[in-house]
């Protein structure tokens, strides 16, 4: 059935492949200029939730993985997946005690993102969690994770230079840059204006 999406039309829409994780999507379509054309479409079966959890002493923990689509390893903030129908609060408190052994007694949200709005349609929710404790790591069987007590600065810094290109612990890393330099980087007073999460 044929559809109007902003400039597009859709005239078609198959899908071609479906695992736990996602489906991909075929769609037949009328560009803007109204020409023939495809789009091949990344559906999520989950958000991603990504935490930059950091202590009174100023210091963030960063995971590094091996990530095999890149076939390498990859330093990131904890992230994770959330089914569609959860609350993504819920799954980033488990991602964090999973990959890290971190629990948070104050939890913000930092900001939506959408991670490659070209040809996926997955959401992203970032948080940063405070007043820190630390217990035992829970990891999944198929995670390999080493984790890094770095200073949030430092941290920043490997956003900067390269050192992380996950595009969501980029973007978390450098707003909440841009944030602590409002306040004179006091990070007490940044979190005293956002409001908590019960």
């Amino acid at each position: 059935m044929s559809k109007k999406l902003g400039p597009w039309q859709q005239l078609s829409c198959r899908q071609v492949y479906e695992n736990p994780w996602l489906r991909l999507e075929h769609h037949e379509v009328k560009t803007p200029a109204y020409t023939d054309g495809i789009y091949g479409k990344i559906c999520f079966k989950n958000i991603a939730v990504g935490v930059v959890p950091i202590d009174d002493e100023g210091y963030t923990y960063l995971v590094r993985q091996y990530r095999y689509p890149l076939e390498e390893f990859s330093w990131e903030i904890p992230e994770g997946g959330c089914p569609l129908t959860s609350a993504p609060i819920a799954a980033a408190r488990r991602e964090l005690l999973e990959e890290t052994g971190l629990s948070a007694a104050r939890w913000f949200k930092l900001q939506d993102l959408h991670t490659s709005n070209s040809v996926t349609d997955e959401c992203a929710v970032v948080f940063i969690a405070a007043g820190l404790s630390q217990g035992q790591q829970a990891l999944e069987v198929t995670e390999d994770i080493l984790v890094e007590r770095v200073l949030l600065s430092d941290a920043v810094a490997m956003a900067l230079d390269g050192r992380i290109t996950d595009g969501i612990s980029v973007a978390a890393l450098l707003k909440i840059y841009v944030l602590l330099g409002r306040f004179n980087g006091e990070l007490a007073a940044y979190l005293a204006s956002m409001p908590e999460l019960a």
